[in-house]
């Protein structure tokens, strides 16, 4: 990992030496840009997960998964602005639900195998399974319903139906941000004691392949030692910055190497641009997993889904409306909505209903990890078979 960090971070300034100078104008720029960027990103997804997992060690699992979730999500976030920027609404659009089966699937699965490799199960709290199932419910609820009023609009001929689904989507939106602060509420105030493990789980002993409090206690206190809570901040806000320059070039080159190979759209944005605005949280769950620490691991899973579904996608609708509104975003794009298509919506119907079957039980073992992995393996490929669609050019 160490030898990868440093090939990132040698590759960011090399990307824009290749985009704007020694590639400029020549077909082959696009793809070594990306490929470059994508590298760039990385390292400095792996700082922010140093850095909010020495937070989280200090914080607990609930406060140490939903600051992971935060700062892991930044980079999906920014990525989205600058995709808005550019007009690349589906784009967008993609990406947030490529955040989402990232998350749920890919992170949650790579999890499950890297920690149960070596123990016969591991537990977390289902009672904040449970919580979290009810969330990412609404979550399904708020992209299903703009996708099925929009199909119904264009069945019954609908004259306005640009403005009324508009105006379904900041509805929503303004719905799901209300619900995500309650929940916010719910969380960490009034039933913060559900989100934590159960005294039982911790009885469970070498049976269930589980650390004591003790022991996890014991090997944080040691494994963050060298690290303050101000070091922290200041590298979650480096890497965030550093992440917003390089997702510049990320998003203009993975549009135009897409043009040029023929891909669409959608897989760029539901497994390319994912994939590397998750890295995060990859290498922190994954860690997490390995360490029996699955409370702060599956909290980090299904927090920054529902940051995706309930903070991120209604705040980029509103955004986006500012933006169209005051000038900011090409005129031809128009506003960004909620009317995702229908491949999106059951990929995320069916994603989180497996998710929720799996982790209702508050166990877990590497096998359930390999059944996350072959649906998001699955949805890969049906998603990089699709047809490619025109889209609007990238503005460099």
């Amino acid at each position: 990992m160490r030898y990868l960090n440093l090939l990132g971070f040698a590759a960011i300034p090399i990307a824009f030496l290749v985009h704007k100078w020694l590639g400029a104008g020549q077909s082959w720029e696009p793809g070594v840009t990306f490929l470059l960027a994508s590298l760039g990103v990385i390292p400095l997804a792996h700082l922010m997960g140093q850095s909010t997992e020495h937070l989280a060690e200090r914080a607990g699992p609930t406060w140490g998964g939903l600051l992971n979730a935060t700062f892991g999500n930044a980079a999906e976030f920014i990525i989205g602005i600058v995709a808005l920027t550019k007009g690349l609404n589906e784009v967008v659009k993609a990406s947030l639900t490529g955040s989402i089966l990232g998350n749920l699937l890919l992170v949650g699965g790579a999890a499950m195998l890297a920690g149960g490799l070596k123990r016969e199960k591991q537990r977390f709290s289902a009672h904040a399974a449970e919580a979290n199932g009810g969330l990412l419910a609404l979550a399904v609820a708020g992209m299903l319903m703009p996708a099925i009023y929009h199909f119904t609009g264009e069945r019954l001929h609908d004259p306005r139906l640009v403005e009324h689904d508009h105006d379904v989507s900041i509805g929503t939106s303004v719905i799901l941000l209300a619900v995500y602060a309650l929940g916010l509420i719910f969380t960490l105030r009034t039933h913060a004691h559900i989100f934590t493990r159960e005294p039982a789980a911790e009885a469970g002993g070498a049976a269930g392949g589980t650390q004591s409090q003790a022991q996890r206690t014991k090997h944080a206190g040691a494994h963050h030692a060298g690290w303050s809570t101000g070091k922290s901040v200041t590298v979650l806000l480096l890497a965030s910055a550093g992440i917003g320059i390089v997702a510049e070039l990320l998003v203009g080159s993975a549009e135009a190497m897409a043009a040029s190979l023929g891909w669409n759209h959608v897989f760029v944005g539901v497994i390319l641009l994912a994939i590397i605005g998750n890295a995060a949280e990859h290498s922190t769950a994954i860690l997490l997993a390995r360490r029996d620490d699955m409370d702060t691991a599956m909290t980090i899973t299904y927090q920054s889904s529902l940051q995706i579904a309930l903070f991120a996608t209604p705040a980029l609708v509103l955004i986006s409306w500012a933006m169209f509104e005051t000038g900011l975003s090409p005129a031809d794009a128009g506003m960004l909505n909620l009317v995702f298509s229908p491949m999106e919506v059951i990929s995320v119907v069916l994603t989180v209903g497996i998710v929720v079957v799996l982790a209702m039980n508050g166990q877990t073992n590497w096998f359930e990890g390999v059944l996350l992995l072959a649906v998001y393996l699955i949805l890969a490929v049906t998603f990089f078979n699709l047809p490619a669609e025109p889209s609007p050019a990238p503005t460099h």
